[in-house]
């Protein structure tokens, strides 16, 4: 199983960043022997718009079971469900500890989207 956590920085040390979208990195990480994998998000975190529909997509290619995250827009969220990636939203602290409380059980998929789209409504 791999687990996308979006992250402040390149490690497992790495906090949980707050914004799925304008997260300076995306951590794949195996969830049998964490090792992990850190990919740049810097083409879509800095975007003036759509960064987290551009940061869903290209997340999708890597097909990871879940995303671990703090805040996720309406686009990206059901963008993501779309791709069959379980959503996991709200979510803080250190990546390590993050990814450890998913796999006992700990944090459950979200239903929908708990950040505000540009437009200013939840969809």
């Amino acid at each position: 199983m791999k687990i996308a956590v979006s992250a402040t920085g390149p490690d497992l040390e790495s906090r949980v960043e707050s914004r799925f979208g304008r997260a300076p990195f995306f951590l794949l990480v195996d969830a049998d022997t964490l090792e992990c994998e850190a990919i740049s998000n810097s083409p879509d975190f800095q975007a003036a718009h759509g960064a987290g529909i551009q940061s869903a997509a290209r997340l999708a290619k890597r097909r990871p079971d879940a995303i671990l995250t703090g805040h996720c827009g309406p686009k990206a969220f059901y963008a993501l469900q779309a791709a069959g990636i379980k959503v996991i939203v709200g979510v803080e602290g250190i990546v390590r500890d993050a990814v450890q409380q998913y796999l006992q059980g700990q944090l459950k998929p979200g239903t929908g989207p708990n950040a505000i789209s540009h437009s200013g409504l939840i969809r």
